[in-house]
Order: C-alpha cells, then structure tokens, then sequence
C-alpha cells in the first residue's frame, strides 16, 4: 500500500479539539487518510473513548488559552489516563508552561497547559518573521512520531518557538537563524507536539500523522 493510499480499515478513534482556532478540516482528511476515525468536538465527554487527542491550533498564544480554558482540565485528565495528546502549531505551543507572546502583546503572563515545562520565545529580532514556508527536520532522539522523518521537509509559519526546560523534550530541531525545537515530547512520550503543519506537509506530515495513529492504536 502506498503511504499517499489510506488503510482499509480505521485503526484508530481520535479526537479533535474544537475550541474555536485551528485548520480543523484539513487535519482532520490527514488523520482520516492516515487511518483514523476523527470525531471534531468541543465536548470534554468526547476525549474519554477515544485512543488520541489532537490540539491543532492557529493564531495567538492568549487568545488560544483563553479559548482553550474549559478543556484544561479535560486535557489533564486525558493525560493522567495515559492518552496520547498531539498539539500541532500553536497547540504544540500550549503544551508548554507560557509563552512571550503574551507579554510581546501586552497582555501579561498567560498561562499554558504546562504538560511539557518550558516557555515560547520569539525569533531574535533581525529575523524575518513569520518563519513560513518547508523546512528540514533534524531528528535528535527516538520517538513513534518521527520514525522515517529524518531529513524530511515539513511546512511551517511560526514567530514563536518552544524552549523546554528540558532538552530531553526535544525529539526534533530545525535551524532558521537559530537551531530551535520542531517537536517536543513530555517524559512520558505521549503528549507531544509538532511546530509545523503536518496536514500541509505532503508525505512527511502524512507520515507523521501516520505514525501518531498507529502510536494510538497499540495503547
């Protein structure tokens, strides 16, 4: 079977996070092509069957979290039983404690979900931002996600990027002026996010959406 041909049969259930930001259609044909039985909710109830949540996300960091509030602790529990969490672009951004881009605003200090300890910073200023466009993807340690990636090109538009607190929550990097976290991972390895977009990242994001549903159906 070709990676472009979806599998037979779904091998997954997985949940989307509709809370108002994020490319949802389009993340939802990648995971469905990828094998997966999406179901697009912005009911918490939702996240208990099913083996994988997705956190897709475009915009502003606050506005994000603010949006985002009434699944915090839904998303925590979902975490605390074990289940796969998959942040994508600024959903992979909530993942960590805080983010610049708040204070940049003039909003103050807003927090994340603080699943993966760390803050997100701006590109230094003499870069040209957003960074948009593909981009290659340096594979820095083992994780499901990026099996069959290294090397790869994946499509990104970010001003911000990740900076965990630990480097062991780097699986990935790719250098724009700076070498910074393309994806990142909890210690646990199953809350994770990517800062490109996998749905618009031909074979590569489809492969990364691949290896996410698999990853959820061997839970």
């Amino acid at each position: 079977m070709s990676l472009m041909e979806p599998p037979e049969e779904t091998l997954a259930s997985v949940a989307m996070v509709d809370y108002g930001l994020g490319n949802l259609r389009s993340a939802t044909r990648g995971l469905e092509r990828a094998g997966a039985d999406v179901t697009i909710t912005d009911d918490p109830a939702d996240f208990h069957d099913a083996d994988g949540i997705v956190l897709p996300g475009v915009g502003a960091f606050s506005e994000g979290m603010d949006n985002a509030g009434p699944f915090r602790e839904p998303l925590r529990e979902a975490v605390d039983r074990g289940q796969p969490v998959f942040g994508i672009c600024l959903g992979m951004q909530m993942l960590l404690t805080s983010s610049e881009e708040a204070d940049h605003a003039g909003e103050g200090e807003v927090e994340g979900l603080d699943f993966i300890p760390g803050r997100n910073v701006r590109f230094a200023e003499g870069q040209k931002v957003p960074h948009m466009g593909w981009n290659e993807l340096h594979v820095e340690r083992d994780h499901p996600l990026v099996a069959g990636v290294d090397g790869e090109y994946a499509y990104f538009v970010h001003s911000y990027y990740a900076r965990p607190d630990d480097e062991d929550a780097v699986v990935a990097t790719t250098d724009y002026g700076v070498s910074f976290p393309s994806i990142v991972a909890d210690e646990s390895g199953l809350v994770f996010g990517t800062q490109f977009h996998p749905e618009k990242s031909g074979e590569t994001g489809l492969r990364i959406l691949k290896n996410f549903v698999e990853l959820c159906a061997d839970r």
